[in-house]
């Protein structure tokens, strides 16, 4: 598989599961939510899912709303997609607070340690969930 089709493969896989997700994300927050796909580096998906629960429960207690994760079954080479709303630097900041309480890295030094652990990953910024007819009327605005 060239690289375009194992693009074009990953962009409508993620856009499916984004549009099943960002529905349920609309109970929870509307607005924008940051899609993180990941590939785990081999051997090291034990270690991958631990370091983001324990980061997720920091940003819990911080106030950040919860991660929708799913897990890949089939298709394309991505081994988990998570889906969060967006939020703010204060519950960053508390976040980063609680996690160096809990002993676990921050800043800089959490990236090189989480990169260690993934082969690849991108994120991206969306804006819903809403609906098609919705997007047709923002798009007829002025």
């Amino acid at each position: 598989m060239n690289r375009l089709t194992h693009a074009l493969c990953v962009a409508l896989a993620s856009t499916a599961l984004l549009s099943t997700s960002l529905c349920s994300l609309a109970q929870d927050q509307a607005g924008t939510a940051i899609v993180s796909i990941y590939r785990v580096a081999p051997g090291k998906h034990r270690a991958f899912l631990k370091w983001m629960a324990d980061r997720e429960a920091a940003a819990k207690e911080a106030g950040a709303p919860a991660t929708k994760w799913y897990r890949h079954l089939d298709g394309d080479s991505w081994d988990y997609l998570a889906i969060a709303p967006d939020h703010n630097e204060a519950i960053d900041n508390k976040a980063d607070a609680i996690a160096k309480q809990r002993g676990l890295t921050t800043g800089m030094r959490s990236g090189l340690e989480l990169r260690e652990l993934m082969a690849s990953h991108t994120d991206t910024i969306a804006a819903g969930p809403v609906t098609a007819a919705e997007m047709v009327e923002e798009a007829g605005q002025p």
